[in-house]
């Protein structure tokens, strides 16, 4: 039976987590199912699914007190959007939530509906909230995110994500699920197969926006002890300020003529299916998602042992890809596996399909 399910996140750069909503949305459609998705800012770096309901909810306030205001206000106009498609198109019998920024939003709803309204955690929130803070500030940290995620149903992207959640911030669900992101074997397989311009090159790549839990400083320094002469593609994009901090270190220990910026690249899966290995050097990852796509394009992967989702993912053989935090370990991993890669020919990835991922959500409906 056809489910209205609406979606609704803080915008649509070039991130996994707006790819994995443009995902799950495409999916969702494809199996019968009306899809709204609603963004919270106009950025959209990603081609929008067809046949889903796409609305930009903009908050245009410019007063000087806006910020004190912000979240009630945005709040107010998403509960004014929500209300005018309900009574034109009938009422919603999902809504995920998707990112921080969203849920601290979404929890001031004053029309959704908290059984069937669901917050899916895509990150490590104690890395990413709590790691430079102190005193007075940790306290009113963990006590805003505890109050935005008590009592209320979560989607945790890998089971890491929610014991995080609930362990540094005392946060108790009313219901809890994990969820894997989804991902379409057909369509990524399909894409890889277009044109690059790397085809012939011997190279390894890390596919990331420039930011610092995704940690380039620690990827460069141990591409360099690595001593590959394999050349570093770097796929991705930052503010001016991360990009310019990485360039400087390329600069600094001397690999201009190895490391290549990329930037950011709607399709990156050609570049990964060409490349001899995929680097993932973060302090956190909620899931990993490129781990995935490496691993659906045939390419070997590395990954730090780092708080969230690519323990999970590489278990067996693939768990020789695994490094400890640290250059001198993910550099001694970078070379075992560029040199003695895994064999992921027969990988069984069937837990990450975007058949079964659907099915999970729509659970959500059926399941109370």
């Amino acid at each position: 039976m056809s489910k209205r399910i609406l979606l609704i996140i803080d915008g649509l750069p070039g991130g996994g987590a707006e790819k994995v909503v443009l995902s799950l949305s495409k999916g969702l459609i494809e199996r019968g199912h009306r899809v709204s998705l609603f963004s919270l800012r106009t950025v959209c770096d990603y081609p929008m699914p067809a046949q889903v309901d796409y609305q930009v909810i903009e908050d245009r306030c410019k007063k000087p007190w806006r910020k004190l205001t912000e979240l009630h206000r945005r709040a107010a106009l998403l509960d004014k959007a929500i209300k005018a498609a309900e009574q034109s198109g009938g009422r919603y019998d999902l809504i995920v939530s998707h990112l921080h920024k969203t849920d601290r939003i979404v929890s001031r709803s004053k029309v959704l509906e908290p059984e069937k309204t669901w917050f899916c955690l895509h990150g490590v929130f104690s890395a990413s909230y709590l790691a430079r803070r102190s005193g007075f500030s940790l306290w009113l940290k963990k006590f805003k995110t505890r109050c935005v995620y008590q009592d209320r149903n979560l989607i945790g992207v890998s089971q890491f994500v929610l014991d995080d959640l609930k362990s540094s911030f005392y946060v108790k669900p009313r219901r809890e699920r994990v969820i894997f992101n989804p991902f379409d074997f057909d369509a990524v397989r399909q894409l890889s197969l277009e044109p690059c311009d790397m085809a012939n090159e011997d190279y390894v790549i890390h596919v990331g926006r420039f930011h610092q839990t995704k940690r380039h400083d620690r990827l460069l320094r141990a591409y360099a002890a690595s001593g590959l002469t394999a050349k570093l593609l770097l796929i991705g994009q930052g503010s001016s300020e991360s990009t310019d901090k990485v360039r400087q270190l390329v600069d600094e220990l001397g690999i201009n003529d190895r490391v290549l910026f990329k930037g950011f690249i709607a399709n990156p899966y050609p570049y990964i299916r060409h490349a001899k290995l995929l680097i993932v050097s973060s302090d956190s990852e909620g899931f990993g998602n490129v781990l995935v796509e490496a691993l659906i394009c045939q390419t070997a992967v590395v990954s730090t042992r780092c708080p969230g989702g690519p323990i999970s993912i590489m278990t067996g053989d693939l768990s020789r890809g695994l490094a400890e935090m640290n250059v001198a370990s993910l550099a001694e991993t970078i070379r075992e596996v560029y040199f003695t890669p895994p064999n992921i020919a027969d990988l069984d990835l069937d837990a990450y399909s975007i058949e079964k991922i659907c099915n999970q959500y729509v659970d959500l409906i059926n399941k109370k």
